[in-house]
């Protein structure tokens, strides 16, 4: 038997094809806007289809005209579709948040990944379109998070509202500061979100009296992995791990 499972973000889709270990076979990128598409959708999900695969399809989703395009499209090839918050996630986790509908189903994803492989404090940071934190205790209980801009959302935001700054393809450099536009602009995204994510760490905490093990995805994850102060691993199939568990304990 094989699985289908999805996360459906602002900017990528991500499908994953998984085997009957719940191993990862394979998985495919679109960009989130062109599922919109019919004849994309078809080209993506027929690469999928077989007779071993699972009737249930499984989504974290924070793009709900997304979502509700494959599921109309799954559906008319007779498979159930769900989000992951459709399910009861509290046989899995606690949440001590004051809006637990409110929390997107990536970042819930991301926290039950992270607890699968790590029993203890864990903070995920998921270099997406937004840059999130988020904090899960060693005794499952999710206790929120924090949400900062995207450095790409940001660098594109600039380059938007000034007519002569270029859009920017960041990149590791250790100069403090540019003799140029485009080394300037690096310099202040690269110290400017380093000293960012190193604050936020260090706000997280100092709440606590256990120590943290941090967890990088997402697209900046490998870059400035070495700029973090704190011991880090970068795992970019975090937000995939956690759907899997989600399907194993809920969905078979």
């Amino acid at each position: 038997m094989k699985y289908i499972i999805g996360d459906i973000g602002n900017t990528l889709t991500k499908i994953s094809l998984l085997n009957n270990k719940f191993k990862i076979i394979k998985s495919h990128n679109v960009e989130t806007k062109k599922i919109l598409s019919n004849k994309k959708i078809n080209d993506v999900f027929n690469k999928y289809f077989s007779k071993q695969v699972n009737k249930n399809v499984l989504f974290s989703s924070v793009v709900p005209v997304a979502f509700k395009k494959i599921k109309v499209y799954l559906k008319k090839k007779y498979f159930n579709v769900y989000e992951l918050k459709e399910l009861e996630l509290k046989k899995l986790i606690k949440f001590n948040v004051d809006k637990e509908k409110q929390v997107g189903s990536d970042r819930i994803a991301n926290v039950i990944g992270a607890y699968n492989k790590n029993n203890k404090d864990i903070i995920v940071i998921d270099f997406g379109t937004a840059t999130t934190f988020d904090i899960i205790k060693k005794n499952t209980t999710y206790i929120g998070g924090v949400i900062a801009p995207g450095i790409n959302l940001s660098i594109l935001n600039l380059n938007k509202e000034t007519a002569l700054l270029p859009i920017l393809k960041l990149k590791s450099n250790t100069k403090s500061y540019g003799k140029n536009t485009l080394d300037a602009l690096n310099s202040g995204f690269l110290w400017g979100y380093q000293g960012l994510i190193n604050n936020i760490i260090k706000k997280i905490s100092s709440t606590s009296k256990n120590s943290y093990k941090v967890i990088l995805t997402g697209g900046y994850a490998a870059l400035f992995q070495k700029y973090i102060k704190m011991k880090s691993s970068v795992d970019q199939n975090i937000t995939i791990k956690g759907i899997i568990k989600v399907y194993k304990e809920l969905l078979l």
